[in-house]
């Protein structure tokens, strides 16, 4: 049996480290048995926010001192906090590399992926190549507005960097994980995904081959390898396409995750956070033209107005706060909650404009009498948007008919994507008297992210991270399942 807390893991195109964020909570009687040694990312603000999580990892079972919540909790810098802890600063640094895969030096990062995992066999490959090539709406938009230029988009062969890794240094076990969109890619009129699947397990020079398998089916075909994430408790509809690869020389044959009964809603997950109302983007930002905003309307009903009439002050949030409540569902507080925490950070209301505000409060009191998000049809005259394309979606039923989306509280939430980080029209909140989208906390948390997971960066970069990351949660699930994996070997 591997001894627990010695299985390296590389995770390349790391991202903020969602799937490391998962595998390290993996333990064994009580000890961490996964160590990531290194993280490849090029993003820069990704990289930021990966070392601060491999900072708080270096301390014994996640007791991170209190300076590291000082800062979370902006009582102090993000340099005083590294100057008190210098050693587990550059132990967190030496783990993180920020290079961009297929535009770097083979050799030399060959060296330093050897480097890590020494004479070691029995280690662990996670990652997957940036989707944005394979997204149906990324291909959409790509062959909209360049035509030919998808095509010749490199990330169509990213994966093959994933391959080189690969083939180069005979990870124990894979993980690789992409968008749906993969399925029906194309290149040059062929499918892309048959072709990675046979890259992948395809005998390299004399070496071992590679058998391939699905988190959630014993079938082999790419329909089988998506993961839809809601069925194994998670608060989102998140779809995704994950390989697990074993040597071949490991006769084991893994688990599938189970679908659990119940579903976790959106509710169940961020009703404990404070009330935010939404900012004012253009005018005044107070508290009074944000209620004259909503009094204004008058499909709101008349109990809900005067609620707002007789409502104190609703604070726009400072980026920490503390939780109204414990609301979220008992089996999920241990892995959000985190007592030393004692609040959430990054609970931040946008600033909208009114326009917005309005159609938000709107689209909100609709969801929560019809338990459905309205369609654009469904708004009124007054609230459409003033697009000469509006009239075009409601005649035709097109997806820009659903442009304005309520997360419902009694639903796990539509899949948090990267464009959050551009509006909020596709993640408005539930909550008519907050009329606004999502925080990035709440985002966050529906990315099942703990609570004291600090995302780096601005606001739109913590919610482009958060977008494109792996739930952490589900990453643990899949993590259980390679761990039982070595324990065989």
């Amino acid at each position: 049996m591997a001894k627990i807390s010695e299985i390296p893991i590389i995770d390349l195109f790391a991202g903020p480290g969602g799937l490391g964020e998962g595998f390290s909570a993996v333990t064994d009687k009580g000890h961490r048995v996964f160590n990531i040694v290194l993280s490849i990312e090029n993003n820069s603000t990704a990289c930021q926010t990966l070392l601060l999580r491999k900072f708080f990892r270096c301390f014994p079972k996640n007791r991170a001192p209190q300076e590291y919540y000082d800062y979370i909790k902006g009582k102090i810098s993000k340099k005083e906090l590294y100057n008190l802890y210098p050693n587990e600063r550059n132990k967190a640094q030496d783990e993180i590399l920020q290079v961009t895969l297929g535009n770097t030096s083979n050799k030399k990062l060959d060296a330093i992926i050897k480097s890590k995992i020494r004479d070691n066999k029995n280690w662990l490959l996670i990652g997957g190549p940036p989707c944005q090539a394979y997204s149906l709406v990324g291909r959409a938009v790509m062959k909209k507005i360049r035509k030919d230029d998808f095509e010749k988009d490199p990330r169509h062969l990213l994966y093959k960097e994933y391959l080189r890794i690969i083939s180069v240094h005979r990870p124990a076990i894979f993980v690789m994980e992409n968008v749906v969109g993969i399925l029906s890619s194309k290149l040059k009129g062929k499918l892309i995904f048959p072709k990675i699947l046979q890259d992948l397990s395809i005998k390299n020079s004399g070496k071992e081959t590679y058998n391939l398998y699905s988190f959630v089916s014993r079938g082999h075909e790419p329909k089988d390898f998506v993961i839809k994430a809601e069925q194994y408790g998670i608060p989102q509809k998140r779809h995704r396409v994950l390989i697990l690869g074993i040597r071949s020389d490991i006769n084991v044959e893994p688990n599938i995750l189970q679908i659990e009964d119940k579903k976790i809603s959106v509710g169940d997950v961020i009703s404990d956070l404070p009330k935010l109302r939404s900012g004012i983007s253009k005018g005044v930002d107070n508290y009074e033209n944000w209620k004259h905003i909503l009094l204004g309307q008058a499909y709101a009903p008349k109990s809900l107005l005067n609620s707002i009439k007789k409502s104190n002050n609703q604070i726009i949030g400072t980026g920490y706060s503390k939780r109204i409540s414990d609301g979220v569902i008992p089996e999920l507080k241990s892995w959000y909650y985190d007592s030393n925490l004692d609040g959430i950070p990054d609970h931040i209301a946008r600033k909208h404009i009114a326009s917005d505000i309005m159609r938000y409060f709107f689209a909100s009191i609709f969801a929560q009498k019809n338990n459905v998000s309205p369609r654009l049809r469904d708004f009124p005259s007054n609230l459409w948007p003033k697009h000469k394309n509006v009239q075009d979606a409601i005649r035709s039923n097109s997806v820009f008919n659903d442009r304005f989306k309520v997360q419902l509280r009694d639903e796990p939430s539509s899949t948090i994507i990267s464009h959050i980080s551009k509006d909020g029209h596709y993640f408005i909140h539930y909550d008519p008297v907050q009329a606004r989208s999502l925080t990035p906390r709440e985002a966050a948390r529906l990315q099942t992210f703990p609570d004291n997971f600090k995302f780096e960066g601005n606001r739109t970069e913590q919610y482009h991270q958060i977008g494109n990351a792996v739930p952490p949660l589900l990453a643990k699930k899949l993590g259980e399942i390679v761990w039982n994996i070595f324990k065989k070997i």
